[in-house]
Parts: structure tokens; C-alpha cells; sequence
């Protein structure tokens, strides 16, 4: 099965050669699940040209917001609306996540509550899974027909389903600890409260559930579909 990786933005360039770019961390998320990837840099203008260029979508994060004036935001929503339509399974991770939504209808702000940074805990349905985020901003309406799958007191729509055609994350199951920490690193200090990135660095050890969303992840694109 083959798998586009559309990414949105750059990862911290100083941490290229420990993390590697955004592709890279996704090819070593889903390592092992009998995928083949083809990479297209849309936030440099290097779009698909057709939905059936690949068996499934993933649109990575980014240091962009979906609500910017960039002229590679509008063509998105275009081929995320197309990929639903024709039920192409596409993967929304942070930017993703919220891009996808956005796309549908629902609505992206940034958050009034501040920042979500390092190692958060997320409930999927009775079930508490630690992950990595890095974001101020969230989907903050849905779209119809959205349903969310998991949440906290922080991000109450942090992971969505939209039936077998759509399923976005906002946290980051690619970010191993290197990303976190290069991210508090080189990307906090300065935005993000003192507090907070102690926090995150402090919790850089402790374990997260990376590979259990990966596994839904794949599932999700191999899901059948009619």
C-alpha cells in the first residue's frame, strides 16, 4: 500500500540529522506495516495532481497555522474534500488535524488557554494514552458528521473520526524525545512559558504511546471500503 506523506512545513532544521525532517519521522513511525511512501513538499508548492496518486493521504505538522494566508492552504482543502468524496483515506497529524477539519467545515483558532507542549495524557474512550504535543492552536467546532475519539482538559477534540474516510491526531505520534527536546530547544524559548518547558523536559524519559496510534493509524488505511 502506498502512502503520500503531504508535508506542511519544515521540522526544526538544526535537528535534521538526529530526527530528520517530518517524512522521515513518519517512514520510521510506520516502519514495519508494509507501507511504500512518495513525499510531496506542499508547503513549497509541490502538490499531487490526482487523489489516486496514492492508496492513502497523511498531512504532517507544521510551524504554519490553517487559518494563514499561504496560497498552498486553499488547493489543501481542495484535495483533503476530494480524497473524502472519493473515499481516499487521509491522516491528519497537528497542522493536519486541524487542517482537515478546517476543510470540512468546522473551525481552527488559536487557543486562549495557552499551550500544549511535551508529554500530555489523552483519554480514547476510557482508556488514558500518553503522547508528545507541541500546539497553541485547536480545532475548536467540528465539522458535521465529525465524531471525536479522544480528549482532555486541555484539547477536547484532540483526536476525530470522520466514518472510514478521514482520522486526524493533534498530538504528535511521530515525536520520539529528540523531536520534544530539539523542539524546546531551538522553538520554545520565547513563545512558550518557562514553566511549561520545564515541564515537557522533565517528562522527555517517560513513556508514550507512539506505537499504539501508529497501529490504529495503519488500520485505518487498511480498513475496507465499499
Amino acid at each position: 500500500m502506498k502512502i503520500g506523506i503531504l508535508q506542511t512545513g519544515p521540522f526544526v532544521q538544526d535537528m535534521h540529522e538526529i530526527t530528520g525532517d517530518y517524512d522521515a519521522m513518519f517512514k520510521m513511525l510506520l516502519a514495519g506495516q508494509d507501507f511504500t511512501f512518495e513525499v510531496w513538499r506542499v508547503f513549497e508548492g509541490d502538490m499531487p495532481e490526482r487523489t489516486e496518486a496514492c492508496d492513502g493521504w497523511l498531512i504532517t505538522g507544521s510551524k504554519f497555522g490553517v487559518y494563514e494566508d499561504h496560497d498552498w492552504i486553499a488547493p489543501m482543502e481542495d484535495f483533503i474534500r476530494a480524497c473524502v468524496m472519493e473515499a481516499r483515506p487521509i491522516v491528519g497529524i497537528c497542522f493536519g488535524h486541524q487542517l482537515i477539519a478546517q476543510a470540512l467545515g468546522g473551525t481552527v483558532e488559536k487557543f486562549k488557554g495557552g499551550w500544549s507542549v511535551g508529554r500530555q495524557m489523552y483519554d480514547f474512550g476510557g482508556v488514558e494514552l500518553p503522547l508528545n504535543a507541541w500546539h497553541q492552536d485547536q480545532v475548536v467546532a467540528l465539522p458535521e458528521g465529525a465524531r471525536v475519539i479522544a480528549s482532555n482538559d486541555f484539547c477536547a477534540n484532540a483526536a476525530i473520526v470522520y466514518g472510514d474516510r478521514a482520522l486526524s491526531f493533534q498530538a504528535h505520534p511521530e515525536f520520539g524525545p529528540d523531536a520534544i527536546e530539539g523542539l524546546i530547544q531551538y522553538v520554545g524559548p520565547g513563545k512558550v512559558p518557562d514553566a511549561q518547558l520545564q515541564a515537557a523536559a522533565d517528562s522527555l524519559d517517560e513513556p508514550t504511546a507512539n506505537e499504539v496510534i501508529a497501529d490504529q493509524i495503519a488500520d485505518f488505511f487498511r480498513m475496507p471500503r465499499g
